[in-house]
């Protein structure tokens, strides 16, 4: 019989157990911080209704890399991002919730884009979303920039120090209805600048020629990344309007002391939602990465799902494209999740396993990490060995001699002293008091 295939889809991951201990604690981590900061973590449905997911309703003719399929009549599909979930709960418990709320996921997703390094097919993203009803003050945007922060903070010691750049969808807005250009000549150069840092100058001036063909046009949007935006000031109500907001928004950050913050007008991101304020966050040890959290503000969270205008500024964090590379580089140091078991308890025969199943339970009742060998008349050798290859820093050795006189024999597999000792001795020496 030809064996199946041990490997799984191209995509799909898969952690060694120290990875899987590493990934978890800081996923823990990570969401005490948003714990702490009041959002309501939820755990929505990975299936959606087909419709919920796409606005397209002619199902042959969806392109898109979401994962969809048909049970009976219903057209369902995977969850790819966070927000159309969120959209259709928040709409749908409008009278249940209390706004501004508070929302968080940490979550699988699923897209069906070609598998690469740092993307997948199924991924943990890690989202944060603060929704009001009709209007929403930008010093919320301000506050999920902080909180992002201090969320990448709890575990720089793994990932280092971060930095956010911070853009505003309204300038664009604003100089493009300024210089008078066509909607899809708007379009194109949304495009282009949300390529400009991989595209290089030259590409992007070339860009500019062949979507405008106004050399006028071209140089003042050229000039926001060379003199900066505040040359703009005076040119109409809508650009003092974004030039304002902006200053204030970056002294407001400062006042949630936010570090290593700054404008920068090429960030765009998700042109069909974002309508406000945009930012993204960039490991500095780990360029290479790109972007390891970004968001902004929508107009309307949940319009197509409600009457009532919802409007949100909204975070993702890429989980699982930051920790796995870090930790298929060797980048993060897993020495420290490799021994997660603190006493290995060693019966040697089955005559003394209930002493030594008791002894095992006490050690769990004081919340001592432990594990027993429970084939119990293999030799004594093969148990050692075993508590050694697990990295237990204890072995807690039963044999007929201890089950009489109800003691341990308590081997450090460090140092390799042993001392005979009580079971309540022997919880002390193993957490150290």
């Amino acid at each position: 019989m030809d064996l199946k295939p041990t490997k799984p889809l191209s995509g799909f991951i898969e952690l060694l157990p120290a990875q899987q201990r590493c990934f978890d604690f800081c996923a823990a981590r990570m969401l005490d911080v948003l714990k702490k900061s009041g959002f309501n973590q939820l755990d929505l449905p990975a299936i959606e209704r087909a419709e919920v997911l796409t606005d397209k309703d002619n199902w042959d003719e969806i392109e898109t890399q979401m994962f969809l399929f048909q049970k009976g009549d219903t057209k369902m599909g995977l969850r790819y991002d966070g927000t159309v979930g969120l959209s259709r709960y928040v709409a749908g418990h409008l009278n249940d919730l209390v706004f501004p709320f508070r929302a968080s996921q940490f979550s699988k997703r699923y897209r069906g884009e070609r598998a690469q390094r740092g993307r997948y097919r199924e991924f943990y993203q890690m989202d944060m979303d603060i929704m009001g009803v009709n209007s929403l003050s930008t010093n919320y945007d301000a506050e999920i920039i902080s909180v992002i922060q201090r969320t990448l903070n709890s575990v720089s010691e793994f990932i280092g120090e971060n930095a956010v750049r911070v853009g505003s969808r309204p300038f664009w807005d604003a100089l493009f209805d300024y210089l008078e250009m066509s909607d899809n000549q708007k379009k194109d150069v949304f495009v282009l600048i949300d390529k400009k840092d991989k595209m290089g100058d030259e590409d992007f001036a070339e860009g500019l020629s062949d979507t405008l063909k106004d050399v006028k046009k071209e140089s003042q949007i050229k000039s926001v990344f060379t003199n900066g935006y505040s040359e703009f000031l005076n040119k109409s109500d809508n650009l003092d309007r974004a030039v304002a907001e902006l200053n204030d928004f970056m002294k407001t950050l400062d006042l949630f002391g936010v570090k290593n913050a700054e404008i920068d007008l090429s960030i765009t991101r998700g042109l069909a939602y974002y309508t406000g304020l945009v930012f993204e966050f960039k490991l500095l040890n780990y360029p290479e990465l790109g972007t390891a959290a970004g968001g902004g503000r929508y107009a309307d969270l949940a319009g197509k799902f409600s009457k009532t205008k919802i409007i949100g500024v909204g975070a993702a964090i890429g989980f699982s494209r930051i920790f796995v590379a870090l930790m298929e580089s060797g980048a993060i140091d897993l020495s420290r999740f490799e021994a997660p078991v603190d006493v290995s308890v060693l019966c040697m025969g089955n005559e003394n396993l209930d002493y030594a199943v008791s002894v095992l339970n006490a050690f769990r009742d004081a919340e001592v990490a432990s594990v027993a060998y429970l084939e119990a008349n293999k030799k004594f050798k093969n148990q050692i060995e075993y508590a050694d290859k697990i990295k237990a820093k204890f072995s807690a050795i039963i044999g007929e001699t201890e089950k009489a006189d109800k003691v341990i024999a308590l081997k450090n597999m460090t140092s390799g002293e042993q001392v005979v000792v009580s079971v309540a001795d022997a919880i002390k020496i193993v957490l150290g008091v």
